[in-house]
């Protein structure tokens, strides 16, 4: 069973499988590319993660 690709937005808030030390799980996308910028909704934290990290890690949307 192939899953679909989906296309990541600025502003989006989705959820991940793993949580942040903080305990929440859900991030807004701040930068797409070959390099994700998220920042936690929890903490308010941003880092850079790379693309293949992101979409392997991915769950849901949240909000657009």
């Amino acid at each position: 069973m192939a899953q679909e690709k989906h296309e990541f937005q600025l502003g989006e808030i989705i959820e991940m499988k793993k949580a942040h030390p903080c305990g929440t799980n859900a991030w807004k996308i701040l930068r797409v590319g070959m390099d994700f910028r998220m920042e936690c909704t929890g903490c308010k934290r941003s880092l850079m993660l790379p693309r293949k990290t992101v979409e392997k890690g991915y769950k849901r949307t949240i909000s657009e």
